[in-house]
């Protein structure tokens, strides 16, 4: 009698558990997210590719749920996409970059019940998280280490598309270095006006090099693949350049003193993440160093060239940063690089 009802009870707590997977995987069904690349690629080095490595990826492996992907070749196939993957039921859609905002705007009113995330841009949708950056509190941080590794004292910035969102990452720099030593001479240029400023290589090379002629051995990019250009002309001349929004100290060690890391990967694990968990919100989240959104990078591909006392300085930097000891301005918040 004690057999039967030992294996009544086995027998129902299997159908429990057999009932609570089916339920979880019910749950997990339910989410069915997306990602539309910038039109730079999804290996360009740099911004799509951390969204991909360390997003996409990343929440892929971790649940074996399916993210769709979009990689658009230019800026008019981004709302299509959009559009489309709502209307197929996909949600949250991540859509990588600034550029992507008007169409986000358009593809959150035609489907009101899907998820947006935006990346690096605010559109005042109900169902659009935006998630922006303190990007001038990063680049701060490289602009102390370029100061302190540059033997000419004149370091290099050469930014992608002239706009505010770029001469944000700029301003910062020049901050940074001169706040680490007063007397350094910063050269700033941008590649273009367009958005194909971020995937020009060649024009990057060749700003590298004008820099580099008016002494710069220090060159920071924030151009997207256009930095691909930037840090070969380093290679090249035997200077130094820093990496943006991914790791890229592995592409040329020796070379790359730093990367200004952006955490646009888990911003979008993190959008995923929330959906999957039912926490997804709409509305705005600034993510800067005390979010750990942004901050340098130091690995085994560039520890030969950062000394134990260049890393205790950019670190103690960072932590009043933090503290709010030092407070770096925001060009966007005025179009100014007042400091």
């Amino acid at each position: 009698m004690q057999s039967t009802l030992l294996n009544k009870m086995v027998k129902g707590l299997s159908l429990a558990v057999a009932t609570s997977a089916v339920s979880l995987s019910a749950m997990a069904a339910d989410v069915a997210p997306a990602v539309v690349y910038s039109d730079a690629g999804k290996f360009d080095k740099s911004f799509s590719e951390a969204v991909w490595n360390n997003g996409v990826k990343r929440f892929m492996d971790e649940t074996g749920i399916e993210v769709k992907e979009a990689e658009p070749t230019n800026l008019a196939q981004v709302e299509q996409y959009l559009k489309r993957l709502a209307k197929r039921g996909n949600s949250p859609i991540v859509a990588v970059g600034f550029s992507q905002a008007n169409a986000v705007s358009a593809a959150a009113q035609a489907y009101p019940d899907a998820q947006f995330t935006l990346i690096d841009m605010v559109v005042p949708e109900a169902n659009v998280q935006n998630v922006v950056f303190k990007e001038h509190e990063g680049s701060f941080l490289v602009g102390v280490l370029a100061a302190m590794k540059s033997e000419s004292n004149v370091v290099g910035f050469v930014g992608g598309m002239d706009i505010p969102l770029i001469s944000r990452f700029g301003c910062g720099y020049e901050q940074g270095a001169k706040y680490q030593n007063a007397d350094v001479k910063v050269l700033a240029n941008m590649t273009g006006s367009t958005p194909a400023a971020f995937g020009n290589p060649s024009k990057g090379a060749e700003l590298t090099r004008t820099q580099m002629e008016g002494g710069a051995d220090v060159i920071f990019a924030a151009a997207g693949g256009t930095g691909n250009g930037v840090y070969q002309a380093a290679a090249d001349a035997g200077k130094y350049a820093i990496g943006v929004d991914s790791n890229q100290n592995h592409l040329h060690p020796g070379v790359m003193l730093t990367s200004m890391v952006k955490r646009v990967g888990e911003a979008t694990y993190q959008s995923y993440k929330a959906a999957q968990n039912g926490t997804w919100a709409p509305g705005v989240q600034v993510m800067g160093l005390a979010e750990g959104g942004v901050d340098w990078a130091l690995d085994e591909h560039n520890r030969p060239l950062v000394t134990a006392q260049m890393e205790a300085r950019v670190n103690d930097v960072k932590a009043k940063i933090i503290a709010g000891e030092i407070v770096v301005h925001d060009y966007m918040s005025d179009n100014t690089c007042n400091y």
